[in-house]
């Protein structure tokens, strides 16, 4: 794994002062392993990359750290919340890292000119890895590449909105860096545009006959990751309430 190492310091090794902390803590191109996707495969999942919202660290809220989808796990990965990461697992979101080191992906690099190996050049990285090109100071726990667009590409750095207490109210939440694609779908437009070489202007089909290149509504259907109604806005409540009932019954 390439990780993207927590102490500032030991990050920064042979890196300049200011160098983007997934590119001081990338490994060489040999000491990589290969991919065994087939292009088409890959192909398929490129384009379903399209379908959903890998944000770019250059947005409005660049006063957040960022902490991975560990940290977000500890919660969302609970069948009570939903279990957003396991969904997350299943989408392309988590592969977007992984189809760059695919023979399509090479292919698709060299006709553009692009010299370095995609896994490694920032055109590519800037939407197949979270955090890419953020100050290592706003990186507060380790991130890995591999695991491509992470949940903060969409729903903002977590350090500070993270917390049970916080996320138990919604606007406080936003106050603290939240952000919400379904208020908001232009977040995804960030990757998912005509900048992309997979971008595909006819992809869907709308209602009145025409095509577009992205439409919100049918791209989220494909990496829904819900929390349940009965949960949403009362984990808290709830959580208090199951954990009264297990021990009543001398759990």
């Amino acid at each position: 794994m390439h990780r993207v190492p927590a102490e500032i310091g030991a990050a920064r090794r042979g890196a300049r002062a200011g160098e983007p902390r997934w590119r001081a803590a990338t490994a060489p191109a040999a000491a990589r392993s290969g991919s065994a996707w087939a292009p088409s495969a890959v192909a398929i999942l490129l384009a379903s990359l399209l379908a959903a919202a890998p944000a770019r660290a250059d947005a409005p809220e660049s006063d957040h750290a960022w902490v991975g989808v560990d940290k977000c796990g500890r919660c969302h990965k609970k069948d009570l919340l939903g279990n957003q990461v396991a969904a997350w697992r299943r989408g392309p979101h988590a592969r977007a890292f992984e189809t760059l080191r695919s023979e399509a992906s090479r292919q698709i690099a060299q006709e553009l000119g692009i010299s370095s190996p995609p896994e490694e050049a920032p055109e590519c990285l800037t939407c197949h890895a979270s955090a890419f090109e953020v100050p290592a100071e706003r990186i507060a726990y380790p991130l890995e590449l591999e695991d491509g667009v992470q949940c903060e590409s969409c729903h903002g750095p977590g350090r500070d909105y993270r917390k049970k207490t916080i996320m138990a109210d919604r606007q406080r939440a936003i106050r603290h860096g939240l952000l919400e694609p379904d208020r908001d779908p232009d977040i995804c437009l960030r990757c998912h545009n005509e900048a992309s070489p997979t971008f595909d202007p006819t992809r869907y089909r709308l209602p009145d006959g025409t095509t577009t290149g992205f439409d919100f509504e049918q791209a989220r259907e494909r990496i829904r990751h819900p929390i349940p109604k009965e949960v949403k806005g009362r984990y808290l409540e709830v959580e208090k309430k199951l954990r009264e009932e297990k021990r009543a019954r001398g759990g």
